[in-house]
């Protein structure tokens, strides 16, 4: 009798869940929890949803109250999720994602916290609840939720309808003010989930952004906008004329790794080796969005930035796409690239046809011995790679090669047979730990791949490239714990600057320069950087990137794991708040007091970005498609 009751009150019963529940969403994305905020916001929503229910449903309301619930709970679920990896909030965008959940399902799981669960708690109660077999007939006279719905009296009618149009009103009086906001995360806070997510799927089928004109984008534009000026003479153009190019593409790894010991112990040895004949970029940075690994692949191969809130494998593959294997294609090179895992993941058979490699290995040529994460491991995949390469290198032109590795994928659950260090007791079983230990394996690996390279003559014939593709350890994601393990190797609080800090590593043949080099550059920056080296003019081919041998300053406008407006300066990270006005500067390593980012590199910022999806949006449809090297 108690639980019929209770299930006829589904109006208040249903209201409350979601509020707990809306609740908890704000309290771990936004850390604000129960409050007055919260329920201006989210209950507006809901209560529209229940109105509608107990206006249209004829029978079995509490059906649709529980559907209702179930929906909104995964809307809700998916939210906290989505931020612990990614940092920001999630939208209908990342539907294009759905299918990888499954193929990447122990990096999701590892988001979750056990208490999670307690989203789902109430549903499978109450519906256990509702659908178990009745005993008696006597339940049916006191709650029959299959009885026929009786007609409304017009006084509850009215009621019904008046809090549909003081709810919607609210709703509107939440959205309205704040769809200026550049900040989505600040968007969502204020105009509250549920209202963000409706705001977000109208908003984009009714606003379109201006479109600039193709012979209004143009180079000279775009470094005006960057603050950068070619040089007559470009220092370094040339320099490894004629040599191959091999391109790294490390897993998750960032720059504080490289010269860290823990017990005395280093983490990446064979890198370290390379400090001291290599340029090292310390101050480098991460340009991926929602695609990660490829769109790392992407933007270092395009010199363009990702689109606004989806993957370029999703968006921007349909088009004939400028990139670094054309341009050194039509320069005399052969090219290809290197990835264990299988092509149609992430859509790269579609992003190599558009970048035009022309030819691509995947899991058919490397199969599955010794699986690490989603395929061969990284040992497999560099040493059935150095032979592809001296095949290249016999050849009577040189070569462009981009090695993707992918042993060190989050969550990092290596092998423990593949632990090469013992880690402090407190750090074993933390995200932290298992990331040390798989950048630790995947370090050990990649010094034979090094090694092989030497050995086969390839290193002194080649440029050689490697970078980190994204961050491996989202701030989201930490425990309390894992950040004071964090600043106790760092000597500071981990922050935006270290997350997206990766390594740019260069080894040029014949050419000696200072080793560490602080000047500031992001993944866009490797294909004009690369070029110059080759004495390949990039003067026909519009890029967003610059030079770094050439440059004094750099704008790296941000996207997807910052909010839309944030950008990199040669000092700081910044993040806006509602606008400019109330953003925030972090300091990059070795900054203590920094010139905060001006309102002109925050508009300069955003018209670059507008530039890069008018561009693509001009290109032309690509023709023909990928080419696999084992078909």
């Amino acid at each position: 009798m108690f639980w019929s009751k209770l299930l006829s009150r589904r109006f208040l019963l249903f209201t409350l869940l979601l509020l707990i529940k809306g609740s908890l969403v704000m309290y771990v994305v936004f850390d604000i929890g129960f409050s007055w905020e919260t329920l201006v916001t989210e209950l507006p929503f809901i209560w529209i949803v229940f109105c509608f229910i107990e206006l249209v449903a004829r029978k079995r309301k509490v059906v649709y109250y529980l559907v209702s619930n179930l929906l909104i709970t995964l809307l809700y679920f998916t939210v906290v999720i989505y931020y612990k990896y990614y940092g920001v909030i999630v939208t209908y965008h990342a539907l294009h994602q759905a299918d990888k959940v499954t193929k990447v399902g122990e990096s999701t799981y590892s988001l979750l916290d056990p208490y999670y669960l307690l989203f789902f708690i109430d549903i499978v109660v109450l519906g256990v609840i509702h659908f178990w077999p009745k005993k008696n007939a006597g339940y049916a006279s006191s709650y029959d939720p299959g009885s026929v719905h009786k007609r409304l009296l017009p006084r509850r009618r009215a009621s019904l309808y008046a809090m549909i149009v003081a709810s919607l009103a609210l709703c509107v009086f939440n959205v309205w003010p704040n769809r200026a906001s550049m900040n989505e995360n600040k968007q969502a806070e204020d105009m509250g989930i549920l209202n963000y997510e409706v705001y977000t799927l109208l908003s984009d089928s009714t606003e379109k952004q201006e479109v600039v004109d193709m012979s209004d984008i143009t180079q000279a534009k775009i470094d005006e906008l960057k603050g950068f000026q070619t040089p007559a003479a470009p220092k370094l153009f040339g320099a490894a004329k004629g040599k191959n190019l091999i391109i790294l593409q490390m897993e998750s790894f960032q720059d504080f790794l490289i010269g860290l010991k823990i017990d005395g112990q280093e983490v990446t040895p064979n890198l370290n080796k390379l400090m001291n004949e290599t340029f090292h970029y310390d101050r480098f940075y991460t340009m991926a969005g929602q695609g990660t690994t490829s769109d790392a692949e992407y933007v270092v191969n395009t010199s363009l930035y990702v689109p606004h809130h989806e993957a370029a494998t999703d968006k921007y593959v349909e088009k004939a796409l400028p990139s670094l294997p054309k341009l050194l294609h039509a320069n005399g090179y052969d090219t290809a690239t290197f990835h264990t895992n299988e092509v149609h993941f992430w859509n790269r058979n579609e992003l190599y046809a558009s970048i035009g490699w022309d030819k691509y290995y995947d899991q058919h040529f490397y199969g599955d011995d010794d699986h690490i994460a989603f395929g061969a491991s990284d040992e497999i995949l560099y040493a059935k790679t150095i032979p592809e390469l001296q095949r290249m290198d016999q050849a009577d032109k040189p070569f462009y090669a981009q090695v993707i590795s992918m042993s060190a994928h989050h969550p990092y659950k290596i092998p423990e047979s593949k632990y090469k260090m013992t880690l402090p007791e407190n750090m074993e079983g933390t995200l932290v730990g298992n990331y040390i230990h798989a950048q630790n394996y995947a370090d050990y690996a990649l010094g034979a791949f090094i090694q092989g390279l030497k050995d086969t003559g390839l290193w002194d014939d080649s440029i050689v490239v490697m970078y980190g593709d994204h961050q491996g350890l989202p701030i989201y994601s930490l425990s309390g714990d894992e950040k004071d393990m964090l600043k106790n190797m760092l000597g500071h609080d981990y922050g935006y600057p270290d997350m997206f800090r990766i390594p740019l590593i260069l080894s040029v043949p014949g050419v000696t320069y200072p080793s560490v080099q602080h000047d500031v550059g992001g993944q866009i920056d490797i294909l004009p950087t690369v070029a110059n080296l080759l004495g390949v003019s990039t003067a026909n081919q519009i890029h967003f990137g610059q030079d770094l041998f050439n440059e004094s300053s750099n704008l790296l406008p941000m996207r997807h794991f910052l909010p839309t407006g944030s950008f990199i300066t040669d000092e700081s990270v910044f993040v806006p708040g509602k606008g400019f006005e109330d953003g925030t500067n972090f300091p990059l390593p070795g900054e203590t007091q920094t010139t905060p980012a001006t309102d002109s590199q925050y508009e300069r910022a955003l018209k670059l970005l507008n530039l890069a999806d008018s561009y693509v949006s001009h290109l032309p449809l690509k023709e023909g498609t990928a080419v696999s090297a084992t078909p």
